[in-house]
């Protein structure tokens, strides 16, 4: 999970996921928008697939990648999980300050 958020941490990385959220691309197309080389773009790559984020296929010559739908329900259960936890507690504090 840690790993999830560090990747994410990026500006970069969350471009490429934003990019990705709206349909598979190539290493190329994630590339384009950036001012920087392809093997650095390949780099941010490697970091957000390690992370279980994103997924990579063969098709031909081509390398496409799309988001891993398994790593990102991981990440959104994890926010749920938190946000019910923090409901919890901001219902307790009005409790107490209801009663001052």
């Amino acid at each position: 999970m840690l790993q999830s958020f560090a990747a994410l941490a990026d500006p970069t990385r969350q471009a490429i996921m934003a990019r990705l959220a709206l349909g598979e691309a190539t290493v190329g197309e994630l590339a384009a928008p950036f001012a920087m080389t392809q093997p650095a773009i390949s780099q941010h790559i490697k970091v957000l697939e390690t992370a279980g984020l994103i997924l990579r296929r063969v098709d031909g010559a081509r390398r496409p990648c799309r988001l891993a739908p398994e790593g990102l329900a991981s990440l959104e259960k994890w926010l749920g999980d938190l946000r019910r936890a923090m409901e919890i507690n901001y219902r307790r504090l009005d409790a107490v300050l209801d009663e001052m």
